[in-house]
């Protein structure tokens, strides 16, 4: 079996930089990290494989996701779920801490992931032909990586929402956002920017407040807009949980929503539809059992590596005039 060393030798390297670009670190240049992932590819050598043999293949599939703080993570499962027990494939389910080993000891089929802590880098040096993963955060469109993308279409639904808004008569936007490295937080922001845009309306960076997606971190950005004594017409949330939490900043010192302000938020959690908030409706039971499906479709090799991408719906509530 062709080792880390053979890898190290072809590519003209040292072990380390081979272990690191297998590693998902990113301290090798772009050049060497493709040249090194093509040989590993045309030697057929797995990072994950080398270390434990694979037996005979399992008919288990393992769900990664890295935060517990957000609800619409059950209904995900439940879609897995189903597809999976339809189909009859287990299901194991995972933290980032723990993905890792699954992964390397191959406990599993394939996996499908909702892990931004998880590289790029290291996903592709894991997808390989015998291990598939469905990705449900991202788009990684690389030759020699056995992924495949299920995620939502952020951007025309952010257009429409935002449109909806500007048509209603408001014209000064704030806009809360999730981790700014994820997909889902660049394609909703750039969906409110270019709408604003195409309205000949500019946004005020000033009015960026940076989240985590965690309710906290809505309701401290919140707070830090109060105290600027101007209240813009509308405050646009990068989803359901920082909405809430600004809902909250908002009440504690008697601004009215949406006589004050209003509030969107994106999801539509089951915690948004109590409060009375306008938000974007993504079916996440769906999403899950596409995943899931598209993953038993790449282990059988009948599946493809396009990008899935799942449409969603405006929900108009009482957090808006």
């Amino acid at each position: 079996m062709i080792g880390l060393k053979d890898i190290a030798k072809l590519a003209n390297v040292s072990v380390s930089t081979v272990s690191n670009v297998l590693n998902g670190r990113k301290n090798v240049g772009k050049a060497t990290r493709e040249r090194i992932l093509q040989i590993c590819s045309e030697q057929g050598y797995s990072h994950a494989s080398n270390k434990h043999s694979k037996p005979s293949q399992t008919r288990t599939i393992a769900f990664i996701f890295s935060d517990f703080d957000r609800d619409f993570y059950l209904k995900i499962i439940q879609g897995i779920s189903d597809c999976l027990t339809e189909n009859g494939y287990d299901l194991i389910i995972c933290t980032s801490k723990s993905s890792g080993n699954v992964m390397r000891r191959h406990f599993a089929s394939g996996c499908i992931s909702l892990d931004g802590s998880m590289t790029d880098d290291y996903l592709i040096s894991i997808a390989k032909p015998d291990f598939p993963i469905v990705l449900m955060d991202r788009i990684i469109e690389h030759p020699y990586a056995n992924t495949k993308s299920v995620i939502v279409d952020n951007y025309p639904v952010m257009c429409e929402m935002v449109q909806g808004l500007v048509d209603k008569g408001y014209r000064r936007f704030a806009y809360i956002g999730g981790l700014e490295f994820t997909l889902d937080n660049q394609e909703r922001f750039a969906g409110l920017t270019d709408t604003l845009e195409k309205n000949g309306i500019q946004f005020d960076r000033r009015n960026y407040f940076h989240g985590n997606y965690r309710e906290n971190s809505g309701y401290q950005a919140a707070k830090i807009l109060i105290l600027s004594n101007a209240l813009p017409d509308v405050l646009v949330c990068a989803n359901d949980n920082m909405a809430i939490g600004a809902i909250r900043a908002f009440e504690e010192n008697r601004i009215k929503v949406p006589d004050d302000i209003a509030v969107t938020g994106f999801d539509d959690s089951d915690s948004a539809a109590m409060a009375g908030l306008t938000t974007i409706s993504i079916p996440r039971y769906e999403s899950g059992y596409l995943a899931a499906k598209e993953l038993l479709g790449l282990i059988a090799g009948t599946g493809n590596n396009e990008p899935f991408k799942l449409s969603a719906a405006i929900r108009w509530r009482k957090s808006v005039k």
